[in-house]
């Protein structure tokens, strides 16, 4: 079953409740935002962005919570948890930008030729090793398929050229990105 798209007065609804989520959790003034409406389960990601530059980015393949919770939950943990990166602090909020991805639900591929650059997110499984990357990763990084294939292994911690061996389950998935 497809999820319902969102309306574009929800998406903005769920920008200002993860932005004002953001300046609570640092003590920065914020606005109480109501969204519980908003409460389908499904997948979701939360990316910071400073000055363009990645600052956290966190996210559940699979809904667990009604979305509103969700992104609130995934913004602070972007902004804070992240392992990559150092805790967001107050003075760099007015310079934090929010990306939202809605995720569709995943789906199995039987080979790497179904999966479409840009369009498709992707997910990689071999045993206990796995990787995610958001179909916006290949643009923003000026990836080709090898290019993005690779990373992706490296990122599970496989060797770079794992993508060939016949072993690897792969997902796709599309993102409503805002």
């Amino acid at each position: 079953m497809e999820r319902e798209k969102l309306k574009i007065e929800d998406k903005t609804l769920l920008k200002d409740l993860s932005k004002n989520t953001l300046a609570k959790a640092l003590d920065l003034p914020y606005k109480y935002i109501e969204a519980t409406h908003i409460n389908q389960k499904v997948g979701a990601f939360v990316t910071l962005k400073e000055r363009g530059n990645l600052r956290g980015c966190i996210g559940y393949i699979f809904g667990i919570k009604p979305l509103y919770q969700e992104i609130m939950d995934l913004t602070i943990e972007a902004a804070f948890e992240d392992y990559r990166f150092q805790e967001v602090k107050k003075e760099e909020f007015n310079n934090i930008e929010i990306e939202i991805s809605i995720l569709s639900e995943p789906k199995v591929i039987d080979n790497l030729s179904q999966f479409q650059l840009s369009r498709d997110g992707i997910i990689l499984t071999r045993d206990y090793h796995r990787a995610v990357f958001l179909p916006q990763v290949a643009d923003e990084m000026g990836w080709n398929r090898e290019e993005l294939f690779s990373a992706l292994c490296k990122k599970a911690g496989l060797l770079s050229n794992a993508y060939k061996d016949n072993d690897i389950d792969y997902m796709t998935f599309q993102a409503e990105v805002f």
